[in-house]
């Protein structure tokens, strides 16, 4: 598929089973990651790849996090069952940096970039995946688990795998009216 074709019909896929990227697919996911438009060539950025028992490892992360919230059994179980919806997760944190030309707005947005490039590689390699993010981005047992630091921010989780539902090749043209104007 080239480029174009990948980028106009981009969309998620929410239901992902094995397998997952590994090798070199996962290499090539992460060196997309790491070609993200970052002025100043800070890479204000660290991934966190989580499968197997760090999928486990997560979701006993998640679900702690919801019991110390006292959220409730519910969002308990949601929690806990979470990371099981892809074999694959990188999580992408903005490593917000104090730079005197680069604001930090500019580096969180840098760090985003990353997540829209890797979920694109591995489309591009027959894989499909889906951004989450929600209340644990900002969550204080998340964050720590993940080992953020007080400035960085959990940009969002990148769920990766074998969609189990075949995408239509092509997706509507999107309207652009109310979108688009030429100054």
């Amino acid at each position: 598929m080239d480029a174009l074709t990948l980028l106009l019909n981009r969309r998620s896929a929410s239901r992902l089973k094995t397998p997952a990227p590994q090798g070199e697919q996962l290499d090539n996911i992460l060196a997309a990651g790491m070609r993200a438009p970052d002025h100043g060539a800070l890479k204000p950025w660290h991934f966190v790849i989580m499968k197997d028992d760090g999928i486990k490892r997560f979701s006993e992360l998640l679900e702690k996090a919801a019991i110390e919230g006292q959220l409730g059994e519910d969002v308990e179980e949601k929690a806990r069952n979470a990371p099981f919806r892809a074999p694959l997760i990188i999580t992408v944190i903005a490593k917000l940096k104090q730079h005197p030309k680069i604001p930090e707005w500019e580096q969180l947005v840098a760090a985003s970039c990353t997540v829209q490039a890797m979920q694109m590689a591995a489309v591009a390699q027959g894989f499909g995946g889906i951004w989450r993010s929600g209340s644990w981005t900002e969550d204080a047992v998340v964050r720590a688990g993940l080992g953020c630091g007080e400035n960085d921010r959990i940009v969002g989780f990148l769920y990766l795998g074998t969609p189990e539902l075949k995408a239509p090749a092509k997706v509507q043209a999107p309207d652009m009216t109310g979108f688009v104007t030429y100054f």
